[in-house]
């Protein structure tokens, strides 16, 4: 049955919102709330005058006018909970909860979520004290030019300013003068970046995201970015400048974001919008939106080709892994805002508006935000009054459209922009010296193309190739290699996040691998044989390093059966700390036409799925991966239990991929697979939509195939769901075949000769209400496998202390005497009151202690004198504050900046303080614990160095809670004390932790020494 639906807001967006949903079949009618003149009896379009103000109000229009769907346009009303009373009053709305949507009107709350998870953004402060505001301005090592205040308004109120005395101005405007209004109780100072912005939006489940092509927007007024700041002028999509790679590393960071917010119970489900800036040493997070941007939402819903009410009704009810958003293809869409004079400050009312009929004729969609209607005429009745937007096959032709239906449209006073896509167009104009984000895809095309090989072939030569000088091959002809009628593939592809890993465990002998089978691997997707592979290396490995991954490509591509055709290198200054690298893979392959996969017509009702093992993670899910382990009680060094010889955790993690192309090739060949599938981005889901039409389904059986320990591992110690884990991991499955019935036995033979393969599923006609693809039994047999993977948690400790040096790091704990001591190894005990618990625990185990008593100071500058001067005498390097509520001076904490190592009992450090248990509880079944981190002079940074979750269930109590959180810190503090103790964590210059990367060998040297014997406190 048809719904209605409710939209709430009186914007462009908000008109953009309700013509997409007007499109789609579930949808019957849609009333917009209070909504403008271009939501004004438009077809199923009507405007309602609901207060939207009141929940109570609003919650029974939607029962008393049988509201099936309720969305929420500004971030204004998501950040004052409407979602939260809505959904509490059984009415089913889009959008975040309200936590979560302070993200984007919270700017001091944003910068300091980014912060503390290591995404990275622009330098900042923030201050309530103009004075305070205006010294820091004029004494900081970054160009303080950006003043906005912490809380935003629905304009993103923001002052770009060009010199330190205007940024003190603006700071008094806001603070002294509220030229935004309430929002300026508190200030944000922050660094001004240079460079390209962009907006990237995903859909988010909870689990999963679907992410939106990219949009860059203009918003400065005024042509060449001049004037004031604005919301948008002038917005464009996709953005031509973003290449493959940086979109995977958006993606990226868009994982990270999400995987941060559940981390913390932030429960989201909408839409997310990130600002990047892409300067030219990095991208940076510049700012959230927890909902369509504006003009953002004009662009991308035109290029929206899927219904958008199903989008929407998968995202709330945490199905959109069931959703394959479909885009336009081969479009481009433009919007141009048109305001009313004195835009953003002031602007004049009641001025009519002609022209939107001839502008409609010219097959434009104009989105109406600050329109009215009186007597038959539509008047303008704000600042941001239309947007015309424009969809083309290219961008030239959609701006040419655009600025037509701006010509048609007349309004005294009218003002937009007339650059709207220079960027873009700058861009399309350059014929040589790509932009840096071009750069690594393009430097390996144009060494594939164009330029002679830098290195010799190091696999050898095939029939077709043609040698130039130096023996390397420049030319390939097809014919000479047997092919008759071919088709080129190509793929670019990296490794991502394991990366990371290979850099930590300073293991790089197999990257090479797991870039070819990436490449490789996915030119099978198509049946193509691979012939040749390029690769470029991305920033600046030590050479001896350099040299190990040449060595692993080389040994690769021989698996692969391709020829490599060179390396190029490529530094990119400012983006790479010395021995950081990342890899970047070109390989072109050819399959005869009629060979070609996947043969979809072919594939039908019974059909058999075979899948075939992989040997572990292969590349995908690392992001998560580090998540888990930073918050296990094991480290990438902790031994594997079983398995062949000794081996880590981290090698286990980075057993390189699999390479299938010489085993299937011959069956790809056979003319009996339909599809084959490479099992990677989105995990053993990911893929099977690509190749099934809406009236298939897929079955998977887990019993079928052998899933190795370590997905059970990841399952358990991450608290994952079983579509968690379906989404993130191949669960052992590499790749699979999709066969007929009579043929499957035959090929599964063919296949194990070579392979571990089983018959895991099959093809079913689609149900309507069930899922695209279903996977039986996973979480059952990922249960069944939780055999002893790892040793005990104490002998992986033993491993991970065995890092350090030799000699025993000495540690104090300062305790108040309030609570009790965090388990931590100590040589020194010092407690600001006598008589406690824990003086008389550290005596018995034979601890000294010392009792400074802070009131028997006459300042606290000799208060903390005295405790330096204990710490001295006893030659204490770490100091660990269990309990310690006093405030230690600034000069106490400069001196031993670094080595004082505290907890609170959240994950967040937004819920600290004395009623954190209470603030917990209406969280139930979400996750609370602890974080360890470096104590700093510096209030508004943070370094943590360990979290550890305790999870919270509806019938828990603030002392069980309580509880918990303190069984969390007794598990954290002691690994975060060795980590730091054994120099593997250490606090940087910039002030955030930084993880030391440590030599497998100099582990095993020192594997049967202990690197801190002091006395345990129990």
């Amino acid at each position: 049955m048809a719904d209605r639906v409710l939209v709430l807001g009186s914007g462009g967006r908000e008109h953009a919102l309700a013509w997409q949903l007007a499109h789609s079949p579930h949808v019957k009618q849609v009333l917009v709330a209070p909504g403008n003149a271009g939501t004004a009896n438009s077809g199923k379009i009507s405007n309602s005058a609901v207060l939207i103000s009141n929940p109570t109000i609003l919650a029974q229009f939607c029962k008393d006018h049988n509201i099936g769907l309720v969305i929420a346009g500004p971030e204004a009303l998501l950040a004052a909970g409407i979602v939260d009373d809505l959904v509490a009053a059984g009415v089913r709305c889009f959008g975040p909860t309200a936590k979560a949507a302070q993200l984007g009107t919270n700017r001091s709350l944003a910068n300091t979520f980014l912060d503390r998870h290591g995404i990275p953004t622009a330098k900042w402060r923030a201050f309530t004290n103009p004075q305070e505001a205006c010294t820091f301005i004029t004494s900081a090592d970054f160009p303080a030019l950006v003043v906005r205040p912490s809380s935003l308004g629905p304009q993103k109120e923001v002052i770009l300013t060009s010199s330190t005395e205007e940024s003190c101005k603006a700071v008094q405007e806001i603070l002294q003068d509220n030229v935004f209004g309430n929002t300026g109780e508190t200030v944000i100072i922050e660094e001004l970046l240079t460079g390209e912005e962009v907006s990237c939006l995903c859909f988010v489940d909870g689990v999963t995201f679907a992410t939106m092509p990219p949009i860059q927007v203009q918003k400065q007024l005024l042509d060449g970015d001049q004037g004031p700041s604005t919301v948008g002028m002038g917005a464009y999509g996709p953005v031509s400048q973003i290449s493959e790679v940086l979109l995977e590393k958006i993606k990226g960071t868009l994982r990270h974001i999400l995987v941060s917010m559940k981390k913390e119970g932030m429960s989201y489900a909408g839409v997310l919008q990130i600002d990047l800036i892409l300067t030219k040493d990095s991208m940076k997070v510049i700012s959230f939106s927890c909902h369509f941007g504006d003009p953002q939402c004009q662009v991308v819903l035109p290029l929206l080709k899927s219904d958008l009410y199903e989008v929407i009704r998968d995202t709330i009810n945490g199905r959109l892994h069931d959703s394959t958003l479909v885009w336009a293809d081969d479009c481009t869409a433009v919007s141009v805002v048109m305001a009313s004079e004195g835009y953003p400050e002031c602007y004049n009312e009641g001025r009519e508006i002609t022209g939107l009929l001839q502008a409609k004729e010219l097959g434009l969609e104009v989105f109406h935000g600050a329109t009215t209607i009186k007597d038959d005429k539509v008047m303008i009745n704000g600042g941001r009054i239309l947007t015309v937007t424009a969809l083309k096959n290219d961008l030239t032709s959609a701006l040419e459209a655009a600025y037509k239906g701006l010509a048609a449209i007349y309004f005294q006073g009218a003002v937009y922009r007339k650059d709207v896509g220079y960027q873009a167009m700058k861009f399309l104009r350059q014929s040589v010296s790509p932009s840096y984000k071009e750069k690594i895809t393009d430097s390996i095309a144009c060494s594939v193309l164009f330029q002679p090989p830098k290195l010799l072939t190091v696999s050898g030569s095939r029939s077709g190739s043609h040698k130039q000088q130096g023996g390397v091959p420049g030319l390939f002809d097809l014919r000479a290699s047997g092919y008759s009628d071919p088709i080129l593939v190509s793929q670019t592809k990296g490794i991502g996040t394991k990366l990371k890993v290979a850099q930590l465990c300073n293991k790089h002998d197999k990257v090479g691998q797991d870039l070819v089978a990436m490449c490789v691997n996915d030119l099978l997707c198509q049946g193509a044989e691979p012939l040749f592979l390029d690769y470029c290396i991305c920033g600046k490995p030590d050479d001896g390093v350099a040299q190990t991954i040449t060595e692993g490509i080389a040994e690769a591509c021989k698996l692969a059966g391709c020829t490599i055709l060179g390396r190029d290198t490529n530094e990119m200054a400012g983006m790479y700390s010395p021995g950081e690298y990342n890899l970047v893979g070109f390989a072109v392959g050819a399959v005869e036409r009629g060979m070609k996969l996947p043969q979809e017509e072919r594939i039908a009702d019974g059909d058999v799925l075979i899948g075939i093992a992989s040997s572990g993670l292969h590349t995908q899910g690392f992001s998560l991966v580090r998540e888990i382990i930073l918050t296990s009680s094991l480290h990438y060094f902790s031994p594997v239990s079983g398995g062949c010889g000794a081996q880590t955790l981290g090698e286990q993690l980075l057993t390189p991929s699999k390479i299938y192309s010489k085993v299937l090739l011959p069956v790809l060949r056979s003319g009996n697979v339909k599809a084959f599938i490479h099992v990677a981005e989105g995990g053993l889901l990911g893929r099977f939509p690509q190749i099934l039409s809406e009236q298939f389904s897929i079955i998977l059986d887990a019993h079928n195939w052998k899933i190795p320990d370590i997905f059970s591992w990841l399952q358990e110690v991450g608290g994952l769901s079983e579509r968690e884990m379906a989404q993130m991991f191949n669960c052992g499955i590499g790749a699979v075949l999709v066969v007929q019935k009579e043929l499957a036995r035959n090929v599964l033979k063919d296949v194990q000769n070579h392979e571990d393969a089983w018959l895991i599923g099959k093809v079913i006609r689609n149900l309507a209400g069930c899922p695209q693809i279903e996977i039986k039994n996973l979480r059952e047999v990922l249960q069944q496998n939780r055999s002893p993977f790892l040793q005990t948690v104490s002998d992986g400790g033993r491993l991970l202390w065995a890092t350090g040096t030799k000699r025993k790091v000495k540690v104090a704990v300062l305790i108040s005497g309030t609570e009790p001591a965090s388990c931590a190894e100590v040589v020194l005990v010092i407690a600001s009151r006598s008589g406690v618990e824990e003086l008389k625990t550290a005596s018995r185990a034979g601890i000294p202690t010392r009792v400074i008593d802070h009131k028997l100071y006459g300042s606290r500058s000799e208060y903390d004198g005295t405790i330096d001067s204990v710490l001295e005498e006893f030659s204490i390097e770490l100091i660990c504050l269990a309990g310690f509520v006093r405030v230690l001076s600034n000069n106490f904490l400069k001196k031993w900046n670094g080595k004082i190592l505290s907890t609170y009992p959240s994950l967040s450090p937004l819920t600290k303080g004395s009623n954190v248990h209470r603030q917990t509880l209406p969280a139930a079944d979400k996750a609370t614990g602890c974080t360890v981190h470096f104590v700093l002079a510096d209030p508004s940074l943070e370094a943590v160095i360990v979290q550890e979750p305790a999870s919270v269930k509806a019938e828990d109590t603030e002392e069980t809670v309580s509880q918990k959180v303190k069984e969390a810190e007794g598990r954290a503090f002691p690994v975060a004390l060795q980590l730091v103790a054994s120099g593997m964590v250490q606090l940087g210059a910039d002030g955030k932790t930084c993880w030391k990367r440590e030599s497998w060998l100099l582990i095993r040297q020192n594997e049967r020494h202990g690197c801190s014997s002091s006395h345990t406190l129990q």
